[in-house]
């Protein structure tokens, strides 16, 4: 019977096969049937073929769908199956979800020091149907880099995944896998990444909403500038709900100066300035060695921060401001305790995240920990300018903020050489300036008398260069290098401030402040006489014209003189002043010097003339003698 069966439908089959191009089964099918290895279990050999079919590419079939398509295509009166009709059988696999990973979705192009975001990647994560409209809870993980953020995120990733079960941590023999992580000392992180799955948690009031949890690159490594640092950091305290700032051993002055720079650029980035801009801050204290004074966890990270934020009266105003900024810019600010997990977790480099290698005080703080952050009693919903965020939201803002990083409207943060540096020769150029000005307001300031011209360019060349070698003597930071660009820009300035001297020199010259109305009066002159000419000869229309022009010099004169007088409108008396001095230096200086240039040469040849007459004269006078 099943060979009966199998002969009515192999034909059928290899259609099938041949129809979809999959010739190796279809070779494998005439191999086998020609070797006479035809045994009674045909069925059971058709079913197996099409399983293997797998392996070239084709779709599973269910066995008793396979049987049943194959009696109807044995009733065809053809004996031959179509290949339309053999399609049927391919029966698609049931769409597998696709596993859950960290996603880039700030990436840090290296070669520029720029970041660019992927706004396809954040829009699959946040923009999911059921996600998009709900409110939206964002932790992130920042520090410096090879202190163990990724290792904590994966924590909180088994956490979200087991959030009513004590065990949440796993078990003992349990590798820690999601966001990448590894020991070491370089760095493994770079721009920000989210966790491709966002947990939606329902809270005690019954609320839903939407769990992302965000890594950053590390900080201070030995291939980002200190702008990248303070960009990765600004961005994601922008961003987040919650930072958890990542810190070894102890809080240090040079963190908190370092998170006053950082957040600062982010305060910088933002369209209003809100009183406290940035939400929850928690400090992660890893590796504390100090539990004799301050206990693990929660209670002892805040009154250990407590006493480091404090500000006090003999404290250096510099500190001062650095702990008044901080409290300045977060609504929440915490610390907790994390002891160190262990010399296996420290030392062994194929250390895998097992929890029977990390010691029991390490985690049994980081089961009070996690749960801190991310139960749903204690979830901070994200919120800019007191609006609470939808995921929807939160997608704009990212690009947003990205944009405003990318372009050069922000001052670009400088080490804290480089800032001293600056500092220094900023410093070194007021002092040469202040000299500068100072020597000069001697010779020809306010209360002094006009100079000459050429004495006072004489007096500029000698204070400037003092100021010079005044900038040059003091002692900078930066090298000679960098000192050079200051002394270029002091020359420059310099230079600048010379010219407003010789303008503030000018307007004493009573001819100078003479000139528009000297002007104006020469051309009501002039025009009075062409006028008076042309109405004697006839000539009326020009005469109506000439009258016209004197009209207009005469009331500009008298718009002068009231500028001059009352000190109202400037712009005016400023324009009759370019008009007098454009008629001066293209029409009448040159004419008068014309005219002053003739009458020099007339004299000079009449005084030959009579130096020539008196000479002949006693000459004839001697002779006649």
């Amino acid at each position: 019977m099943g060979h009966q069966w199998f002969n009515r439908n192999f034909t059928k089959l290899q259609e099938y096969f041949l129809c979809t191009k999959k010739t190796k089964i279809t070779t494998l099918f005439n191999d086998f049937f020609s070797s006479g290895a035809v045994l009674c279990y045909y069925r059971c050999i058709l079913i197996t073929f099409l399983y293997m079919t797998g392996v070239e590419d084709v779709p599973l079939c269910r066995p008793v769908e396979v049987m049943s398509s194959l009696e109807e295509f044995s009733s065809d009166t053809n004996g031959v199956a179509s290949c339309a009709a053999a399609e049927e059988l391919e029966l698609e696999e049931d769409p597998v979800p696709e596993e859950a990973r960290p996603i880039q979705i700030v990436v840090a192009k290296e070669d520029d020091h720029k970041f660019e975001l992927d706004a396809a990647a954040l829009e699959k994560i946040l923009m999911q149907e059921h996600l998009k409209d709900l409110n939206v809870v964002v932790v992130s993980v920042a520090g410096a880099f090879r202190k163990g953020k990724s290792f904590l995120l994966d924590f909180m990733l088994r956490y979200m995944h087991n959030p009513s079960s004590e065990s949440w941590m796993g078990g003992d023999d349990e590798p820690l896998t999601g966001f990448s992580w590894r020991g070491g000392c370089e760095r493994e992180t770079t721009g920000i990444q989210a966790w491709s799955e966002v947990f939606v948690v329902e809270k005690e009031d019954g609320t839903k909403v939407a769990v992302l949890l965000v890594d950053t690159q590390g900080a201070f490594d030995s291939q980002s500038t200190i702008k990248d640092c303070a960009t990765v950091f600004a961005l994601s305290t922008m961003t987040s709900s919650v930072q958890v700032y990542n810190l070894s051993q102890n809080i240090q002055e040079d963190d908190l100066q370092h998170l006053q720079l950082f957040t600062e650029y982010g305060r910088l980035a933002m369209e209003e300035i809100y009183e406290k801009p940035f939400q929850k801050l928690l400090f992660l204290i890893r590796d504390w060695c100090y539990p004799y004074e301050h206990d693990y966890g929660l209670k002892g990270g805040n009154r250990f921060l407590d006493r480091r934020l404090q500000v006090k009266q003999n404290q250096h105003e510099e500190l001062q401001n650095v702990r008044k900024h901080i409290h300045s810019c977060f609504s929440s600010i915490g610390c907790f305790l994390l002891p160190h997990p262990g010399l296996k977790v420290a030392t062994n480099p194929h250390f895998d995240g097992r929890l029977r290698d990390i010691d029991d005080e390490f985690k049994k703080q980081l089961q009070k920990l996690v749960p801190l952050l991310l139960a749903p009693e204690n979830l901070v919903e994200k919120e800019i300018g007191g609006a609470k965020v939808t995921c929807r939201d939160l997608l704009e803002y990212f690009k947003a903020y990205i944009k405003i990083y990318q372009g050069e409207e922000l001052p670009h943060p400088k080490s804290m050489l480089q800032a001293t540096a600056e500092a220094n020769n900023l410093t070194a150029v007021a002092g040469a300036k202040d000299t500068y000005n100072r020597t000069m307001e001697q010779v020809c300031g306010g209360d002094k008398p006009y100079i000459a011209p050429v004495d006072l360019q004489r007096y500029h060349e000698e204070f400037k260069k003092t100021s010079v070698h005044q900038f040059c003597a003091v002692k900078k930071m930066g090298g000679l290098e960098f000192s050079q660009r200051y002394q270029q820009q002091l020359e420059t300035e310099l230079d600048e401030v010379y010219t407003n001297f010789v303008k503030h020199n000018e307007s004493k010259n009573i001819f100078y402040a003479a000139r528009t109305p000297a002007t104006l009066f020469a051309v009501m002159f002039v025009t009075y006489m062409v006028s008076t000419v042309a109405g004697f000869i006839g000539l009326s229309v020009i005469a109506a014209l000439v009258n016209l022009v004197m009209g207009v010099s005469l009331l500009s004169l008298c718009a002068w003189a009231y500028v001059r007088y009352s000190g109202e409108y400037r712009e005016v008396g400023v324009a009759i002043d370019l008009i007098a001095e454009a008629l001066w230096e293209q029409v009448l200086k040159p004419l008068t010097e014309q005219y002053m240039e003739e009458n020099v040469r007339q004299t000079v040849v009449n005084s030959i003339r009579a130096t020539l007459t008196d000479q002949v004269t006693q000459a004839t006078k001697l002779k006649t003698n």
